[in-house]
């Protein structure tokens, strides 16, 4: 609920708002799950641009494309069957790459990385990887108290089931830090990483140039 409430209010818009400073003729959302910034980034964006949302869980997908048929306005979207480590785009380049809470989803983060910057227009193809991260050593307590205590309640109120969100404490705990994931994405052969963070650090926002 935390996570969601985040990215639908906050995170999400500060993605979008950074893809659309870059004006960019093609971008492609990877992890797109249902869809949510890839309709996100086509409200925001002119008509002219391409957005291709891929993603490897063909039921997040069939969600995406229900709900491009119930809104016209979305019809030029494009969602495609696709792996973080080899990406359907092998005649194509884009130029900007979004993922959101999906890089640590994949089984080889830098082989992911790289694959990314395979796909990337020159010279000016950017990335933007928002993920969650270590909060701040003051918060961190506090924070892991309440993904640990609070959320299986709320969680349990809400699904039935306490565990259901016992994913999420786990990835986060086991995470790279901000530091950690721009090392990772300056090693992925890409330069001029600045991050933003959000949300106490617990998360951030990396862009990274090719």
């Amino acid at each position: 609920l935390l996570s969601s409430f985040g990215l639908n209010h906050r995170w999400r818009p500060r993605l979008v708002r950074e893809v659309a400073k870059m004006r960019p003729a093609s971008v492609a959302d990877l992890a797109t799950g249902s869809g949510d910034v890839a309709f996100a980034l086509r409200g925001a964006l002119p008509a002219s641009v391409t957005i291709k949302g891929l993603d490897f869980c063909a039921p997040m997908l069939a969600i995406a494309e229900e709900k491009k048929e119930r809104a016209p306005e979305f019809a030029s979207l494009c969602f495609v069957y696709g792996d973080l480590l080899n990406l359907p785009l092998a005649n194509e380049s884009v130029d900007a790459i979004t993922i959101s809470f999906g890089l640590r989803n994949a089984a080889d983060r830098d082989r992911a990385l790289r694959e990314m910057h395979r796909v990337l227009r020159r010279p000016y193809g950017q990335i933007y990887v928002l993920e969650f991260s270590q909060p701040y050593r003051w918060f961190r307590r506090p924070y892991f108290f309440y993904l640990r205590h609070v959320l299986p309640q709320i969680a349990a109120w809400c699904t039935g089931d306490k565990s259901a969100y016992d994913y999420l404490c786990g990835s986060i705990e086991n995470y790279p830090d901000c530091a950690a994931i721009s090392r990772e994405i300056h090693a992925a052969c890409f330069t001029e990483v600045r991050t933003i963070r959000l949300t106490l650090g617990t998360v951030a926002l990396h862009i990274a140039r090719v």
